[in-house]
């Protein structure tokens, strides 16, 4: 089964910034779009970022002009670059994609484990 690993949070001063990757475990897999999502602490799931498999993005209204998705079709990796960061960016951030684990086989949504991002002075 194919698994999202996430990588790149950490503890961040506000202004500062951070990059998440988030890659798909297997190199047979195929990713249509990939969704970043993140649960600030005693609240729920929010959509951060998307983008599809063709490269059109889409932005939460609070992050944008300070975060950038992109991804990697090569390297079946996606990223999320966060710059100026506030402290109501803290949370767990979640990668989620449309995946094929090979040719043949259908689509699923499959979701990484989570990263940590704590935006704090």
């Amino acid at each position: 089964q194919v698994q999202l690993v996430e990588s790149g949070g950490g503890l961040v001063q506000p202004g500062g910034s951070l990059r998440l990757s988030c890659v798909a475990s297997s190199s047979s897999a195929s990713v249509g779009a990939w969704t970043w999502h993140r649960q600030p602490p005693g609240r729920r799931l929010e959509m951060v970022a998307s983008i599809t498999s063709v490269g059109s993005t889409n932005y939460g209204d609070s992050v944008k002009g300070r975060f950038t998705i992109s991804r990697d079709n090569a390297k079946n990796t996606v990223y999320l670059q966060m710059d100026n960061l506030k402290p109501e960016d803290t949370g767990v951030y979640y990668c989620n994609g449309n995946v094929r684990p090979r040719i043949g086989k259908p689509y699923g949504e499959v979701w990484g484990q989570g990263t940590q991002v704590t935006v704090s002075s």
